[in-house]
């Protein structure tokens, strides 16, 4: 059986981002499961404000070009979200706006159709960014992408992590490599 494979990002840049954090112990959770985890850094594809008027005059940013590729070639995506404000990050939200838009000849969201994800959050508010995951899990259902119902969201996250970027709490660190195998072992059904 062929691994899945899976793109994994964090929506955030901050250096030392809880979300980039609880990333890492997501993807070790897809990985054991079997997967082919690819993670990358939205600060590594710096894209402009998402504006139809520069992509009819100028095409989509070879940023945007790059990370969609990368969104075709994977079958999943495993995706870590901040919290601003009781939604998503503008980051995230830019970055799936450059992503979804079509170059001439390819199909209406190619790089979202028949893809699954899986979501996590980590906050220092109450309820761990689960608002935000809240409404990115309505954009990628709009879009198409199947969106597993396990999640979890990491609540004072100021505290919930120790020196190394590990989760201190052993059965939340479980319960966030469990939504990385969840995705895994989806992705693999679909397959076959």
């Amino acid at each position: 059986m062929v691994s899945p494979k899976i793109l994994a990002f964090a929506g955030s840049t901050r250096r030392d981002s809880f979300n980039r954090k609880l990333l890492t112990t997501a993807v070790a959770g897809a990985r054991e499961a079997g997967a082919e985890v690819t993670v990358v850094e939205l600060s590594d594809y710096e894209l402009p404000l998402f504006n139809q008027d520069l992509e009819a005059e100028q095409g989509l940013p070879a940023a945007a070009l790059k990370l969609k590729e990368l969104f075709v070639a994977h079958q999943g995506l495993l995706i870590a979200s901040p919290e601003y404000n009781s939604s998503f990050t503008p980051l995230l939200k830019n970055t799936l706006d450059w992503v979804s838009r079509s170059s001439p000849g390819e199909t209406g969201l190619v790089a979202f159709q028949g893809k699954a994800a899986a979501l996590v959050s980590a906050s220092p508010g109450a309820l761990g960014g689960l608002r935000g995951l809240v409404h990115l899990r309505s954009l990628l259902g709009n879009i198409n992408v199947l969106v597993i119902p396990t999640q979890v969201a990491v609540s004072k996250a100021m505290d919930a992590f120790a020196d190394d970027g590990s989760l201190k709490d052993a059965r939340q660190a479980a319960s966030v490599k469990q939504v990385g195998a969840q995705l895994a072992e989806l992705l693999k059904k679909l397959s076959s």
